[in-house]
């Protein structure tokens, strides 16, 4: 059979889809043809009507499947209902958006068939049995509907990474990818965290697994990783078969978790590559000694999940305890030994205060980070933030349905001064937190605030769209005279420090 993956991403950021990638490598394996269409600004105009179905027309597959994050839902109807529209081929829905909204997605009658969870036993499954004809309706994972009732199947237990074949490149044109992004080469050397944070999905995911499977988070096996010689392997051969690599990225939830295993992969990694690399970490997993393995390996860029600086929300909200001085102390750590230090920040938390905005300020000012990246708060359906800010009445669910990212704009609504305040930090955060700091340049940048935050709805909106531009012309004359300062940089929604990206472009 021949499927035709379609991967949404617009308006949003380049990503890499792992799953679909092991998915697809399994079935080649198999013997089925494999297609795959990243719908992403990065890569190509979004197409029109009319080249979506010529593509379709063109490629003439058996099965037409959709890998949906929830910010790509409504994108996702509309190119689904050009397909159903125009074809009788059976479309299929899976990723993240599925887990907590099969039902909903069937209900559209857009999809056929819907996909919960890791799927690369699955999918497959279903495939085969339909290529022969079989009844699919006893396949784990997956939802349909059947005399107008929605069938919700339990889920298996999650597959042995170990075991899945190595992913399948070729079919994403990945030549394309690397030189979209720069060169910059994502992985993954695990799966799963052992963190339940309230926005996050993997709460979601464990929740649902262990109601199907009826077991325990130990039994469930939920953290799973590749073994070093694996992930040594699939670079090899990266670094073989593909050019103008300079950067992997691991995209693992938290690869520093196995203290051992860091040890590992950092002593095997810098006998076959020099190419710096980027990773995932948590403060609470995170010390001198797996800063020196990093380090020693080629490691550039550490990254911590923060999300706010104020104690209040993390404890109350997010289920993240840590202290500030612990988050301070590990981007010290990372600084101290010669790497770059990053951090991701959210704003716009439910009952998040102007005192709990100003706290993570103030953090990102005293900690200095090498960058941070920050975005809005999005409340993922399914998730105990989602019900959080439900209960509160902050949802504009019809922002929520428009939204294709969360780094733009917020889909919750607070009162107008504090919704006002929110697009200005969204806006021109370094701005910020340059002026609480100590930086040479903080008095200025304090100026500059002081102006923006008089500023009524209107005045904003005529002055906010040329913020980006002048942040690159005060950061050049600043730059010019040596003192350290916040730009953004690399994308709209990143600060970093000049320190580092002077150095970078020398």
């Amino acid at each position: 059979m021949k499927i035709f993956f379609i991967y949404p991403s617009a308006e949003s950021q380049l990503g890499f889809n792992y799953g679909v990638a092991h998915i697809a490598s399994v079935l080649r394996n198999a013997g089925h043809k494999v297609v795959f269409w990243q719908l992403c600004e990065e890569l190509a105009p979004l197409p029109a009507e009319k080249e979506f179905i010529a593509r379709l027309t063109d490629e003439k597959p058996d099965i037409l499947a959709f890998s949906i994050v929830t910010n790509q839902w409504a994108y996702t109807q509309t190119l689904a209902r050009w397909a159903k529209n125009n074809f009788s081929f059976p479309t299929a829905a899976g990723g993240i958006h599925t887990l907590a909204g099969a039902g909903e997605i069937l209900k559209t009658g857009l999809f056929d068939y819907v996909f919960r969870g890791e799927c690369e036993e699955a999918f497959p499954e279903f495939v085969e049995k339909l290529a022969r004809g079989e009844n699919i309706e006893d396949v784990r994972n997956l939802a349909f509907i059947k005399n107008g009732e929605i069938k919700i199947n339990p889920v298996r237990p999650l597959p042995d990474i170990e075991k899945l074949p190595q992913k399948d490149y070729e079919s994403m044109d990945f030549q394309k990818m690397i030189d979209a992004k720069h060169g910059w080469v994502g992985l993954m050397a695990s799966r799963g965290c052992p963190f339940s944070c309230t926005y996050c999905f993997n709460h979601v995911m464990v929740k649902s697994y262990r109601d199907d499977l009826k077991c325990s988070f130990s039994q469930l096996n939920y953290i799973r990783r590749f073994g070093v010689e694996n992930v040594i392997d699939e670079i090899k051969y990266l670094l073989k078969n593909y050019s103008n690599i300079n950067m992997f990225i691991f995209d693992d939830d938290l690869f520093t978790f196995d203290k051992q295993y860091v040890k590992e992969f950092c002593r095997a990694y810098k006998k076959i590559s020099k190419i710096p690399f980027v990773v995932n970490a948590h403060v609470g997993f995170f010390d001198e000694e797996s800063a020196r393995e990093l380090a020693d390996a080629n490691c550039k860029i550490v990254k911590f999940g923060v999300e706010s600086g104020s104690p209040n929300v993390r404890d109350k909200i997010l289920n993240r305890h840590m202290s500030n001085e612990n988050i301070i102390r590990a981007i010290n750590t990372v600084e101290n030994f010669g790497m770059h230090s990053s951090v991701f920040l959210i704003i716009g938390f439910p009952h998040e205060t102007e005192k709990d905005l100003y706290e993570t300020i103030k953090l990102m000012s005293a900690a200095k980070p090498g960058r941070f990246r920050w975005t809005y708060f999005f409340p993922f359906p399914g998730t105990q933030a989602y019900q959080i800010s439900l209960d509160g009445g902050y949802i504009n669910f019809e922002k929520m349905e428009k939204l294709k990212n969360f780094t733009d704009r917020s889909c919750l609504e607070f009162s107008p001064e504090h919704d006002l305040l929110l697009k200005k930090i969204g806006c021109i955060m370094p701005w910020f937190v340059n002026a609480y700091s100590d930086l040479p340049a903080a008095k200025f940048y304090s100026g500059k605030i002081k102006e923006i935050l008089t500023m009524d709805e209107d005045q904003w909106n005529k002055i906010s769209k040329n913020l980006r531009h002048e942040d690159k012309k005060y950061s050049l004359e600043f730059s010019g005279k040596g003192m350290s300062h916040y730009a953004i940089k690399y994308n709209r929604f990143m600060g970093v420090i000049s320190d580092y990206f002077l150095h970078d472009a020398q």
